[in-house]
């Protein structure tokens, strides 16, 4: 036991030590524009900020989990010293109808920890066969002196739990919007009572001790989100607003700059915005925010949901008529750990199938508590297919995660903790 507990010091004090001969312990953002329709993309750059705080993990630089629309890699040469997946608001848009009409520009940034040397920035996407090709390439020199120092606005930081260096564990942050300064009391209060109510889920059940989260107290002057289609216009903190793609209850916000000055105030390694809101609404993009709202009789459900989104990438294991096109074509399989086309599926849960069951699975009382491949998942309803009849990704009255969606959150949350 003594030389196992030693054997992995050594390798949690090597990785320490890599992290210490790359990179400061502070944060280097690159914020950009994402241009584009639905078959072309540009990057362009807006500038590189320098911020004081460093959430991410100083162990697991290089991501391995292989999730997210986009990669975000950094190099010292020929070597990846940092990586990681995410997805963008924009590359959603892409699937729009809207997106084949106009060309429009989404706000990005991809947050990395600030290297001691010059090294390139490489963006990645992934092409229609779920390939990651090279979409950007930028040369940074840490010693430029274009590179901004924070100069946003400071807020109050309230610790909500902590179980430990943020580093070591998972981080959390959550944003106000539409919470007024009389307001920020109710907002602690919000933050308490989902933070607890997550932790009555498992897999965050049992990994309780992985994660802190914050609240940065940042007051809107109304509490008012936006709702185009009756007129209405909220003066709030991040311009939050419903009707995003043109489906009502797709609560989200198009100014990420902003969302990531105020996230900015505390480590985190995800974000997530609480809305002041009664009227049902909410979204999640992963590693880039989730939002729900509060006021809404729903709203600690929608809360859980939208974090297997944002958290774990988990896909929606239900079909869904809105203005989306397809989001997954006949023999790709899908990169959402949840979902499948059967096109690669050794590579997803068939092992967790008994021999007994069926493949496809019919929604059928028999099958009802057991783990097979159903069809009507990524908002489609046929062709793609969910591992069981029902879960909290499929219909919020389901109050758990199945066990295949467990998986993915635990694999996540444990590479980028201690």
């Amino acid at each position: 036991m003594k030389i196992l507990l030693f054997l992995l010091f050594g390798i949690s004090l090597f990785a320490q030590t890599e992290y210490d001969v790359w990179f400061f312990d502070k944060t280097m953002r690159f914020d950009y524009y994402q241009v584009g329709n639905s078959n072309r993309e540009q990057i362009v750059f807006k500038e590189l900020i320098e911020e004081a705080i460093w959430g991410g993990p100083k162990i697991n630089l290089v991501d391995t989990l292989n999730l997210g629309e986009y990669k975000l890699s950094i190099f010292n040469n020929e070597n990846v010293i940092y990586s990681k997946g995410f997805s963008t608001l924009f590359k959603e848009w892409q699937t729009t109808k809207e997106a084949k009409e106009i060309n429009r520009s989404y706000s990005g940034t991809a947050i990395f920890p600030y290297p001691r040397d010059s090294v390139t920035l490489k963006l990645y996407s992934r092409n229609s066969e779920n390939i990651f090709k090279e979409i950007y390439s930028l040369k940074i020199n840490p010693d430029n002196y274009f590179i901004r120092e924070e100069s946003y606005a400071k807020y109050d930081v309230e610790k909500i739990k902590y179980s430990g260096i943020p580093s070591e564990k998972y981080d959390i942050v959550f944003l106000p919007e539409g919470y007024t300064e009389s307001e920020m009391d109710k907002f602690i209060d919000d933050c308490n009572t989902l933070t607890n109510y997550l932790f009555e889920y498992s897999p965050f059940t049992e990994l309780e001790n992985k994660f802190n989260f914050w609240a940065v107290k940042a007051a809107s002057e109304e509490s008012v989100c936006d709702i185009p289609a009756e007129d209405i216009w909220g003066n709030t903190l991040l311009n939050s607003s419903y009707y995003t793609f043109d489906s009502e209850r797709y609560l989200m916000t198009e100014d990420y700059h902003k969302v990531c000055d105020v996230a900015a105030n505390a480590p985190y390694d995800q974000i997530y915005i609480l809305a002041n809101s009664e009227k049902y609404g909410g979204g999640a993009i992963f590693n880039y925010y989730s939002l729900t709202v509060t006021n809404n009789p729903k709203f600690k459900e929608v809360f859980v949901h939208e974090m297997g989104h944002g958290l774990a990438g988990l896909a929606d294991e239900y079909g869904y008529d809105n203005t989306f096109e397809e989001f997954y074509p006949n023999g790709v399989e899908p990169w959402e750990k949840n979902i499948t086309t059967l096109s690669n599926f050794s590579k997803k849960w068939e092992n967790d199938i008994d021999e007994n069951t069926p493949i496809p699975t019919p929604v059928d009382s028999v099958y009802e508590n057991e783990i097979g491949v159903f069809e009507g998942a990524g908002y489609v309803a046929k062709g793609v297919y969910r591992s069981t009849s029902n879960s909290i990704m499929r219909t919020l009255d389901a109050k758990e995660f199945n066990k295949v969606s467990q998986d993915a959150i635990r694999e996540v949350v444990k590479f980028y903790s201690q």
